[in-house]
């Protein structure tokens, strides 16, 4: 190698061979069927399809939440396929952050003491929480909000907290299932203006949405559809 050559990072995902099947009301439904994709470290994909089509099925695995019924999903050259249930616990809990559409947030916790929550698998000390749940929060523009509880903010900003109790366990990578869904067009534009940010500073991103807007700002755009993912990205 030359003092000019660059070494590629390696993909945050690898999927080969990736099928999901499930029984239900006595038939056999293909969730997935041979999925081939790699995802690459520090990028932001999103994931469009029709319902019923496989995307939750999808982010499931990314997310170390279920494994396939075959083939392999490599997560930083971990295959979740393979790992035990207490070591996919381990990675959900220090590597994956989750957002979802409904904000999940205890709504008699203030946002400091929600984000505080989801640093509890991690066994860190007090000091360190704290200061981890300071730089969430002001990452994503609440540093002044701390000590509100959900009922006090808008839908945006109880979106940011949850953002930001996603990110203070300083994950490899952000999943997002439908994070705009619940919100109007000027706090979609507020959360996805966040999400670019975390992203621009080398956070893996995958948004599953139905939103063509949300999908017009990732960089790369994935369809799935009866289980078969296609690359629509251009």
């Amino acid at each position: 190698m030359t003092s000019t050559d660059t070494v590629e990072p390696a993909p945050a995902y690898r999927l080969t061979g990736v099928t999901k099947t499930y029984r239900a009301k006595g038939r056999i439904v293909h969730a997935l069927t041979g999925v081939d994709v790699e995802i690459a470290t520090g990028d932001f994909v999103a994931i469009l399809g029709p319902t019923g089509g496989g995307k939750s099925t999808l982010l499931q695995l990314l997310g170390a939440l279920d494994t396939p019924t075959d083939g392999h999903v490599l997560l930083d050259g971990t295959d979740l396929a393979a790992a035990r249930p207490g070591a996919l616990g381990a990675v959900r809990a220090a590597e994956i952050g989750f957002v979802f559409q409904g904000f999940n947030l205890m709504p008699t916790l203030t946002a400091a003491e929600n984000v505080d929550m989801g640093l509890e698998p991690l066994r860190l000390d007090r000091a360190e929480r704290d200061e981890r749940v300071r730089e969430a929060l002001a990452r994503v523009g609440l540093a002044d909000r701390a000590d509100h509880r959900p009922g006090e903010l808008s839908g945006g900003q109880q979106q940011r907290v949850a953002i930001a109790r996603a990110i203070a366990k300083r994950p490899r990578v952000l999943l997002a299932d439908e994070p705009t869904g619940n919100l109007d067009e000027s706090m979609r534009d507020e959360i996805l203006t966040v999400l670019e940010q975390l992203n621009a500073e080398g956070l893996t991103l995958v948004v599953v949405t139905h939103d063509s807007a949300v999908a017009r700002r990732a960089r790369r755009r994935l369809r799935l559809d009866r289980g078969t993912l296609t690359d629509i990205t251009r």
